[in-house]
């Protein structure tokens, strides 16, 4: 699948509040899930590894990347499909020495990591976190302006993320975006099929 046709990313641990995401992984995508991240920032490479290959497997069932957040070297030995790094991980040309042609996705939080992205050329970028989130302690919120600058001077495909559900998704859409990653909304939501269902039919 080309980057330019996704629009709905999922970011989730390896266990969601509806049971195993490996499990959820068929449904979630026929609900319009396009990618799936996973992220898990306090496990060590080989418990890493181990969650993740039965999501690896579903996905390449499902048809759909499926990436790992920050760790490239995880990422190769998972022959996952591509990594997603924030500003203080590797850079997306060291990723790219390690993982080749597999997707280097980036996390953005300001006009001036936007412009360095775009000279970098990772294979997208995600701009936020819009909203306040429980994900990204600590970090400020960028609110809809880095949204529509992006809209504005991103030349690869962007997904806002940050605190998007169904109900600020259409915020953040009149703000530019066409693409978003979600986590809260669709991992701790009791029916997450139907979660990811209407946020896709919005982003349609």
């Amino acid at each position: 699948m080309k980057l330019d046709a996704t629009r709905l990313y999922l970011v989730s641990p390896a266990r969601i509040q509806a049971g195993a995401l490996a499990d959820l992984v068929a449904e979630l995508v026929a609900a319009g899930v396009d990618i799936i991240q996973l992220r898990e920032k306090e496990m060590e490479a080989g418990d890493l590894i181990r969650v993740g290959e039965p999501i690896r497997d579903a996905c390449r069932t499902a048809g759909v990347p499926f990436l790992v957040n920050d760790r490239p070297d995880v990422a190769l030995a998972l022959e996952a499909d591509g990594v997603h790094l924030g500003q203080n991980d590797l850079s997306a040309a060291v990723a790219r020495r390690i993982l080749g042609a597999k997707i280097v996705g980036t996390s953005t939080h300001e006009i001036e990591e936007i412009d360095d992205a775009m000279e970098e050329r990772p294979d997208y970028i995600a701009v936020g976190p819009v909203y306040e989130t429980p994900t990204k302690p600590g970090r400020a919120p960028v609110g809809r302006e880095l949204v529509a600058y992006a809209a504005r001077h991103a030349t690869v495909p962007w997904f806002a993320i940050g605190g998007i559900d169904e109900k600020t998704l259409p915020e953040v859409m009149a703000a530019g975006a066409r693409r978003a990653v979600v986590v809260r909304a669709i991992t701790e939501a009791a029916d997450p099929v139907t979660a990811a269902a209407r946020l896709r039919h919005a982003l349609d």
